[in-house]
């Protein structure tokens, strides 16, 4: 397939607010339709108003955007970005129809997910497909970019990340050192019918090989379903109150594998919440940064356009697992929710 074949990147997000005002009804936007007690959403708009109403996500995005521009400016294919949200301004079905208003007829489409997953995965692609209802016949076909849990590109620069955290370590310390990798956790209902869990494991096994490391944890954050529903475990609380009854290490490294930038469930579940945990526990806990823009995370998103423009382009995967289909199965990564 050539570049012509292509007019436009669609890089597809979960959005934040940028002020104080937004954070109410960017919430209810992102719990619409979801058994969520109202005292939970009060309780996760304090994080936002914690800084400032301001969830760094978009930020993070418009500087990987940049990023990617001069990426492709310089190594090619020669196309524009274009950027919509799930949950806040700028609205997917709005940029969808800004899309269709210049012209773009086919575009390759970038979630900031690396893992399959209702939420992570098939979610977008049902907002994609509600966008470009929205718009009508002139919306253009879009086409979503394959996920990338084991792409070498992306196992080196989390490696990176991970050295980097525990090279804080002193080097007598450091191998005794606990690692953690968080994801946000999910229902099991929703894990059961999807390879989120393996496909994290997988990830931590690969960084971890990299780094020439074998022990390591996958923990889990964030859960907002009420206690009676089972979720991914254990929490990262009780994995770090684990590390300190064991007494093996006063240092702890953790790595928000799951995620790809530093926003609020990173900057307030981790850095605020677990940081707090960890000095009453008497534990010293550096956390890892996300990929973020890395160079070679950037090239990884380069690579991923490339090898759908070019059969010749080799779809790249390290481990255990091949490279994922670029189309989901019609019944991959169900919600998990009883039909309404």
């Amino acid at each position: 397939m050539s570049e012509s074949a292509y007019d436009a990147i669609l890089v597809v997000s979960f959005g934040g607010p940028e002020g104080p005002d937004d954070v109410l009804p960017f919430l209810e936007n992102v719990l619409r339709g979801k058994n969520v007690p109202r005292a939970r959403l009060l309780e996760v708009a304090e994080h936002y108003q914690h800084f400032g109403g301001i969830s760094p996500i978009n930020a993070q995005n418009r500087a990987l955007i940049a990023a990617l521009q001069r990426e492709l400016d310089e190594h090619g294919p020669q196309l524009p970005i274009y950027w919509g949200n799930r949950n806040w301004r700028p609205y997917l079905t709005d940029v969808v129809r800004e899309m269709a208003a210049q012209g773009v007829r086919r575009a390759l489409a970038y979630v900031t997910s690396a893992y399959s997953s209702y939420s992570g995965c098939r979610q977008y692609r049902e907002d994609l497909l509600r966008a470009q209802a929205a718009v009508g016949r002139a919306a253009p076909q879009i086409d979503k970019i394959r996920v990338f849990f084991n792409h070498p590109e992306f196992i080196a620069a989390a490696a990176e990340r991970v050295a980097a955290a525990l090279a804080q370590i002193p080097a007598a310390d450091r191998a005794a050192a606990p690692l953690l990798f968080t994801a946000h956790s999910i229902p099991q209902a929703m894990a059961s019918g999807c390879d989120y869990e393996l496909q994290l494991r997988e990830t931590c096994r690969l960084v971890c090989e990299r780094l020439g490391r074998e022990a390591w944890s996958l923990v889990f954050q964030s859960r907002s379903g009420p206690p009676t529903q089972p979720w991914l475990e254990p929490d990262i609380g009780d994995a770090l109150r684990a590390v300190a009854a064991a007494g093996k290490s006063q240092w702890v490294v953790v790595s928000p594998i799951g995620f790809l930038s530093d926003h609020v469930e990173v900057l307030f579940d981790l850095d605020t919440e677990a940081q707090a945990i960890a000095a009453e526990l008497g534990l010293r806990m550096i956390r890892a940064e996300t990929v973020g823009q890395h160079p070679r995370f950037v090239a990884m998103i380069r690579e991923l356009i490339q090898e759908r423009l070019d059969p010749a382009v080799p779809r790249r995967a390290i481990g255990r697992f091949g490279p994922r289909n670029n189309a989901c199965a019609a019944d991959c990564c169900l919600s998990g929710r009883p039909p309404t």
